[in-house]
């Protein structure tokens, strides 16, 4: 087994994912360790790394964050396996929210169609696999968001509901995120590719 060090310290998403993601092809076996600088970055190797069957532990130091991943033979191919079998019809539906209204024109007209929108997708069968959010589309799952409701039951119905870090982060509301979970570019881009996607 080989050790390796990858430094993805000042790297923008989605530049760590992609960096490690390279790291661990490349890696037949052996340690990878993962270095970032800031806590999103770090969920987000952390995650994609669980994603593909490889254990990360995490060690925090001197505002650095030291990830280390551990690949065994064939693990990442497995993992694929997995990750395909998870996805199961690549046809599902995914709507990517780029906004906190719907529509063009009139901000107060397009809160009222977001959540008649929002509401109307309760009622659709299939729902939806993901509802994927970024830009001003974020606000959409925060603390006194207009559809919080509706998001909330789909989530306890098996929607994911996904957020956009540097979205949150950008309009400073990711502790006020109330449903889903933070994700990040590379994440996104994955998600679209793979499913049929419709952008609001």
């Amino acid at each position: 087994m080989s050790d390796r060090i990858v430094d993805c310290r000042g790297m923008a998403c989605p530049g760590p994912v992609i960096t490690t993601k390279k790291a661990i092809e490349e890696t037949s076996s052996g340690r990878i360790t993962i270095i970032v600088d800031n806590e999103a970055a770090k969920t987000n190797v952390a995650k994609f790394a669980a994603a593909n069957g490889l254990g990360a532990g995490v060690e925090a130091k001197d505002g650095q964050y030291y990830i280390s991943i551990i690949k065994g033979t064939g693990q990442l191919a497995e993992a694929d396996d997995r990750s395909q079998a998870a996805i199961g019809d690549t046809s599902s539906q995914v709507y990517l929210i780029t906004q906190d209204t719907l529509g063009h024109g009139s901000p107060e007209l397009g809160t009222v169609l977001v959540k008649g929108f929002m509401t109307t997708l309760l009622e659709v069968k299939p729902q939806p696999a993901v509802i994927l959010m970024i830009n001003s589309g974020v606000k959409l799952a925060v603390k006194g968001s207009p559809v919080l409701n509706q998001l909330t039951t789909l989530a306890s119905r098996g929607v994911s509901i996904l957020s956009c870090g540097t979205c949150l982060d950008y309009y400073q509301l990711k502790t006020e995120l109330a449903v889903g979970e933070i994700t990040n570019m590379y994440t996104i881009v994955e998600t679209i590719t793979k499913h049929k996607t419709v952008t609001l």
